[in-house]
């Protein structure tokens, strides 16, 4: 079977390495669409994981998001001419999905979602809207929850649905232990021993608004413990324009982009995480530290109806509110996204739908 895998931002190349170690027995071709392509949001991943080597790197890069998916699927398409694959499969919600999904759905090949049926309820993030038309275009979806299959099932999908489980918290199990035992990272910073708090903020809602994005600095330098944010360039430029860097770069603990098994560490040895991630937000519940998400709404929901995360917006109190709440008690913690075998469910699923499922944990 010969399966043409689509990548083109930092979550994806974490959510495709355990999938590709499953599809060894498989031919898989490897396309980055080049959505990402700072040094330190993209090819320090290929670096880091064990990612085959992109056979295609579209160069995409960045603009609006009618540029971008236009352009993957103008040389997505040559691809899929040119490899004439039995399989296309795409990851989560990114403009990337979108364009590769479209592609597909629109030539003789079968087009999997994985990361299929989470919904945030907002029609005002382009990744709701990319997330539910990949959805309806696809012949195999790969459910991370059992609420992902209902809601698919729901919509009266054409494709397969099956529940696989969530394959960051493969990606997750299988570098955590080689990431603590080789990143400097927490030692460079100063804060080994130190309780503190890791954030990330990158997306449009946040950084396009110089209030939203005041008010979230203005919250996260309210507490006392250390903040330490891996800068976006988009953030990074936002803050710059809206005059906010020096104010950013005084009260928190500004740092370049981190590769992924940094941000493992980082993440390892935070008290707690503030993110508008929606892939932050679950690693953080993996690794039993509590979020707080800088959104008014996130597509994993489970996280919130389980107190391991709080949507805080972009309002500075209750930035500090959520962030300085009592930790909650990691042995009452529920599993929700599958025991690590979702790449493998994934993979079986590509010949056989009805035998993978999220049940053999």
């Amino acid at each position: 079977m010969k399966v043409l895998t689509v990548v083109g931002a930092r979550p994806q190349f974490v959510k495709a390495f355990p999938v590709s170690e499953q599809l060894s027995r498989h031919e898989e071709v490897l396309v980055h669409t080049g959505q990402h392509y700072d040094e330190m949001l993209s090819s320090v991943f290929f670096e880091e994981l064990p990612i085959p080597d992109p056979a295609y790197n579209l160069g995409v890069g960045s603009g609006s998001h009618a540029v971008q998916t236009a352009q993957v699927m103008e040389r997505f398409d040559d691809v899929v001419d040119e490899e004439a694959p039995d399989v296309v499969l795409v990851y989560g919600d990114t403009n990337s999905t979108l364009g590769a999904g479209l592609v597909a759905a629109k030539r003789p090949v079968r087009l999997v979602h994985v990361e299929a049926g989470v919904r945030s309820g907002d029609w005002s993030m382009p990744e709701e809207v990319n997330r539910v038309l990949v959805d309806q275009c696809a012949d195999l979806l790969c459910a991370p929850t059992d609420r992902a299959a209902e809601t698919l099932r729901a919509g009266d999908v054409r494709g397969d649905v099956v529940v696989t489980g969530d394959v960051m918290y493969d990606a997750l199990l299988a570098v955590r232990e080689h990431a603590l035992e080789h990143s400097a990272i927490v030692d460079s910073l100063g804060l080994t021993g130190e309780s503190y708090v890791l954030a990330t903020v990158h997306r449009e809602r946040n950084t396009d608004s110089e209030d939203r994005l005041r008010s979230i600095v203005e919250g996260l330098a309210s507490v006392s413990a250390t903040v330490v944010l891996p800068a976006h360039p988009r953030t990074v430029a936002a803050l710059e324009e809206y005059g906010l860097y020096e104010e950013a770069a005084s009260a928190l603990e500004l740092v370049d982009p981190v590769g992924y098994l940094d941000f493992v560490a980082l993440l390892s040895g935070a008290e707690r995480v503030a993110t508008d991630s929606g892939g932050v937000q679950k690693e953080a519940f993996y690794l039993d530290r509590p979020c707080v998400t800088l959104r008014e709404t996130t597509e994993w929901t489970e996280t919130v109806e389980t107190s391991w995360n709080v949507l805080v917006g972009a309002d500075p109190a209750a930035i500090r509110t959520a962030l300085t709440r009592p930790l909650p008690n990691p042995a009452a913690k529920p599993t929700l996204y599958g025991g690590g075998k979702a790449a493998e469910r994934v993979v079986r699923a590509l010949s056989h739908p009805s035998a993978a499922t999220a049940d053999d944990d």
